[in-house]
């Protein structure tokens, strides 16, 4: 019979995190361990990765929820008790990657976790003043990275338009890939304005420039856009993911990428949804991290890398934290990956 059991986590930011929805100094997890009688000795981490403030089941019962899951894990097939998480996608996500420990990740191989298989990451640039940010870029270019991401929509645009002149000055698209995420801080009717003017810069595309909900706005701009137009909040703000819900978005939008993240758009499944709808019309996709501690990091990490993607994916968050847990995930310069010779070092939590 399976067990679970969590425990809350506060992540500490080395230095403070803005986006064009505020600045983060903090963020609160909750770890979970599963395990089975059969083998008792063999435990399966997972983490449910809320995010206060984005996530869908971000709500004031979260963590009863996750207390009343634990307490009846064992008492139903494990595709039913999923079924009861649909409504709680940092939750899903926490049990679904812990069951993948358990078992080997056998419903996802790669070579991944041999230290075999390496995954090509973007490199991160946070909201700052103009200064700041281009120290930051600066810093990423010098560490290797062929792809770069900023986020804008905090500072003056114009500010950020002459950073993206200033990397583009030094560096052309065929030697650095910018990719900008605007987490929907532009308004619908100064949107297009503000795409032709980014479009000079050669960009690879723009996550969310408009809020969510906007469906028929959106599907405007991405019908005549100069710079592919990414989903990422759009997908995040779905409370329960289903295959008629999937596909009445990505045929209403006809985005030219969507960006998923695991532990926010459904879990493993809700995001093999996503997944699979996106192929089938054509649409192009990348998985990004939402902020996790390494233990989500390196689930979402083993779960990409069984897609065997190609571009750069959004996975290079592992060391944002003073306090992240020690683990043999590597990042060096653009690549991340598995280091076998080293291991674990969970801490003494209080579990219930």
């Amino acid at each position: 019979m399976l067990h679970a059991c969590y425990a809350p986590y506060r992540l500490q930011f080395k230095e403070p995190s803005g986006t064009s929805r505020g600045v983060l100094t903090y963020k609160d997890t909750f770890f979970i361990k599963l395990y089975d009688d059969a083998c008792p000795e063999r435990i399966g981490w997972g983490e449910c990765a809320l995010f206060r403030g984005l996530g869908s089941d971000d709500c004031s019962e979260y963590e009863a929820v996750l207390a009343a899951a634990c307490g009846r894990v064992g008492s139903m097939p494990w595709a039913d008790f999923l079924a009861t998480l649909s409504e709680y996608t940092s939750i899903r996500f926490g049990f679904e990657t812990a069951w993948q420990e358990l078992t080997g990740w056998r419903d996802y191989p790669s070579r991944f976790d041999t230290g075999e298989q390496p995954i090509t990451i973007n490199g991160l640039v946070w909201m700052g003043d103009k200064a700041t940010m281009l120290r930051r870029i600066e810093e990423k270019l010098q560490a290797g990275f062929r792809c770069v991401k900023l986020k804008i929509g905090a500072i003056d645009f114009d500010a950020e338009l002459d950073l993206l002149r200033m990397v583009r000055s030094r560096f052309s698209r065929n030697e650095i890939e910018l990719r900008v995420d605007a987490n929907g801080a532009f308004m619908p009717d100064e949107a297009m304005s503000k795409l032709d003017a980014l479009a000079r810069y050669n960009l690879h595309s723009i996550e969310q420039p408009i809020k969510v909900g906007q469906w028929e706005a959106m599907a405007r701009l991405c019908s005549n856009t100069p710079i592919p137009i990414a989903l990422d909040e759009e997908l995040v703000a779905c409370r329960c993911v289903t295959p008629a819900h999937v596909a009445a978005m990505l045929d209403t939008i006809r985005p030219q990428y969507i960006v998923m993240k695991p532990s926010l758009t459904g879990g493993l499944s809700g995001t093999d949804c996503w997944r699979h709808a996106a192929n089938e019309r054509g649409i192009g996709w990348w998985i990004t991290s939402a902020l996790e501690s390494n233990v989500g990091l390196a689930a979402i990490a083993r779960y990409t890398a069984a897609l065997s993607v190609e571009m750069p994916q959004g996975l290079g968050t592992g060391a944002l934290y003073t306090n992240n847990i020690p683990s043999p995930l590597v990042q060096a310069g653009e690549l991340l990956s598995y280091n076998v010779s080293s291991e674990w070092q969970y801490p003494t939590l209080t579990w219930r």
